[in-house]
């Protein structure tokens, strides 16, 4: 179904053959690698919540923060679809080129339960690097708001704006930011996955936690506007995680007539607009809206241009 592009002697990371599924996705499928991987790595890093590595030079030198793989178990037919999930960090070797992808996921359904049994040397079906991945568009103010398991895109795009790692292939433009603060809200602290690697990147961290176990107790889009208007800068908002919080996120952005992006989680049988099932509601510059597919057009939208399913469709 997908593109090759890579040898098929390494033994850990194996193409399949194939053409693309139809002309309307051939652009998009062109640079998507499609094959099995091996598992380098797994733990947990908080309650119910994993990390992954693998080795896939393929993937890894292409994806940008933002961007996402599905990850299949190999041979399954129940379940049979795959599972979207975004690109924590790339693996590097020595030389810091990109050789491999991590990934972080909570368990919340049947294949993610049945991925958390799997260990180091089990096998995964994967395709990527798939979606359009956060903009490296210049900014004084990057705000990061994650809700959940929604935190996964920000470490890359939070090291790529402040110049600490490059990611793409050209590499994108980087540092684009002179200052990123992170406000990262969980239930309760037990979800909350360390962010070591955030502080060292010089990325400012906000903890929010909904019973007070760990910072600041209540919802994680309390800190936003304290945020903004205590750095003083022009800034823009970006937000990944639950839907009713990414929608309030985009109000606050509103009312402060600050762009705002979203990161949308939705479920995904291919990843490549073939079966659009997942479809989310866009308005465009007349107000009308329309359905855009979120693995193919986004899963990155102008957060003021989505009709949250907390608004009329008119």
């Amino acid at each position: 179904m997908f593109s090759e592009g890579f040898d098929s002697r390494q033994k850990d990371c194996s193409p399949s053959p194939g053409t693309c599924p139809s002309r309307e996705t051939a652009r998009e499928a062109s640079r998507v690698w499609h094959g099995t991987v091996e598992i380098r790595s797994h733990e947990p890093i908080a309650q119910e919540t994993y990390r992954l590595r693998f080795f896939c030079p393929p993937i890894a030198e292409q994806m940008t923060p933002g961007q996402f793989v599905m990850v299949r178990l190999p041979g399954s037919v129940d379940p049979l679809f795959g599972r979207a999930l975004a690109l924590y960090e790339l693996v590097r070797d020595p030389t810091g080129a990109p050789s491999g992808v991590q990934l972080v996921y909570r368990v919340v359904g049947r294949v993610t339960g049945m991925l958390a049994q799997r260990r180091p040397g089990d096998r995964l079906e994967v395709w990527g690097p798939l979606g359009n991945g956060f903009p490296a568009d210049p900014v004084p103010h990057l705000v990061m708001v994650a809700g959940g398991i929604g935190f996964t895109p920000f470490l890359a795009l939070g090291q790529e704006a402040l110049g600490r790692r490059r990611y793409g292939r050209p590499p994108r433009p980087s540092p684009w930011a002179e200052k990123v603060s992170f406000c990262y809200g969980e239930p309760t602290a037990a979800f909350l996955a360390p962010l070591d690697e955030f502080r060292q990147a010089g990325i400012e961290v906000h903890i929010c936690t909904e019973d007070g176990s760990r910072g600041h107790r209540g919802l994680v889009t309390e800190l936003i506007e304290p945020i903004v208007a205590q750095a003083g800068l022009p800034c823009r908002i970006v937000c990944c995680g639950p839907e009713p919080m990414m929608a309030a996120t985009a109000q606050i952005a509103r009312r402060l007539g600050l762009p705002c992006l979203a990161s949308l989680e939705r479920p995904m049988s291919c990843g490549l607009g073939i079966c659009f099932s997942c479809v989310v509601r866009v308005r465009d510059e007349s107000g009308a809206w329309d359905y855009r597919r979120a693995c193919a057009e986004g899963p990155i939208f102008d957060a003021h241009q989505i009709l949250w399913d907390t608004e009329e469709s008119g």
